[in-house]
C-alpha cells in the first residue's frame, strides 16, 4: 500500500468514519481515502516523491493537518493519527452496548405529604444502546422495565403501586422507552428524545443525559457509564389516584423525578458468569 494510517481517538478507539485527504504543494487533491471499521486507511496508488499536506477529518472530531514527505518508494506511512472530539470529551466506541442491571439503577422520587420524599426503584429491567459510528446524535436506546418489580421498601405501599390505582401491572406488565433522537446539550451532555409507554399510555419524554466515561472492567470487557434524569406527571399517564389528607395536602405528589444510573457493557450481550 502506498498510503497507510490508523485513525484513533485519544482513548485509542478506532474512528471508522474518518477521511484522509492528501494534497500536493499546489493545493491539488491527489488522494482521498476512507478508514475501514478498524480505523485503518490503506490506499494502493503510489505517490510522486515530494512534500504533501495530509488532512484527517471525521464528523464530530476536530480536523488534524500535518505534512508528509514521500520518498522515491512512492509510499507514506502516517502511523497513528489521533483525533480529539469537538468539545473535548471522548465518547465510547460505536456499536452495540448492553446495560448491566446488576450495576445500574432505575429509580423514581415522589413527594410525600408535601414535606418529604419517597424513593423507589425497579429491580427488573434491561436495555440496549446503539452508538452511531458517524454522528452520535443518530444513536439509539431501547429499554424495558417490569412494572411489578417496583420496590420502595414497604410491602403495603408496593402492593398499592402495583394495583389499578397506579401501575396496574396485571394489565400493563411492561414499561418501555424507545429513543427517537439526540440533541447536544454540552460537551458531554445530550437530550434524549423518545417515547415512553407507561400504564398503557404512550407519550414523548426527554431525558437529560450525561456521559460519565469509559473504562475496562475486571472481567475483560469495556464499560461506559451514563446518568439520566427526567420528570413525569402522573396524570399524563392516566394515574390520577390520590388521597387528600388534612389541610388539603395530597398524600402523594403529582410529579415523579426519574433518576437513571447506567453501566453498559460493550457488545450484544452481557458476559457470562
Amino acid at each position: 500500500m502506498a498510503l497507510t494510517a490508523k485513525i484513533r481517538t485519544r482513548d485509542g478507539w478506532a474512528v471508522s468514519h474518518a477521511v484522509v485527504t492528501v494534497t500536493d504543494m499546489t493545493g491539488t487533491q491527489v488522494v482521498r481515502a476512507e478508514a475501514d471499521p478498524e480505523g485503518a486507511v490503506r490506499h494502493p496508488d503510489a505517490l510522486a516523491p515530494g512534500a504533501y499536506t495530509v488532512i484527517v477529518t471525521a464528523i464530530g472530531y476536530a480536523p488534524v493537518a500535518s505534512s508528509a514527505l514521500v520518498t522515491a518508494s512512492g509510499r507514506a506511512d502516517l502511523g497513528s493519527v489521533t483525533l480529539a472530539r469537538q468539545g473535548g470529551t471522548e465518547l465510547p466506541p460505536p456499536g452495540a452496548w448492553t446495560v448491566d442491571p446488576a450495576h445500574s439503577s432505575v429509580g423514581a422520587v415522589a413527594q410525600h405529604l408535601g414535606i418529604s420524599s419517597v424513593r423507589g426503584r425497579f429491580t427488573d429491567f434491561g436495555a440496549r444502546i446503539e452508538i452511531a459510528p458517524d454522528e452520535v446524535e443518530k444513536s439509539r436506546v431501547e429499554a424495558v422495565i417490569r412494572a411489578s418489580s417496583i420496590d420502595t421498601g414497604n410491602t403495603m405501599r408496593d402492593d398499592h403501586l402495583r394495583s389499578p390505582d397506579f401501575l396496574d401491572v396485571e394489565r400493563f406488565p411492561e414499561i418501555t422507552f424507545r429513543s427517537s433522537g439526540l440533541t447536544p446539550a454540552g460537551a458531554d451532555r445530550w437530550t434524549v428524545h423518545g417515547d415512553l409507554t407507561l400504564h398503557g399510555v404512550v407519550r414523548p419524554v426527554d431525558l437529560d443525559l450525561a456521559y460519565l466515561g469509559t473504562g475496562a472492567d475486571p472481567w475483560g470487557g469495556t464499560r461506559a457509564a451514563f446518568r439520566a434524569t427526567t420528570e413525569l406527571r402522573r396524570e399524563d399517564f392516566a394515574m390520577n389516584y390520590n388521597q387528600v389528607v388534612q389541610a388539603g395536602i395530597a398524600a402523594i405528589g403529582t410529579t415523579l423525578r426519574v433518576e437513571l444510573d447506567v453501566q453498559a457493557v460493550q457488545g450484544e450481550s452481557l458476559p457470562q458468569g
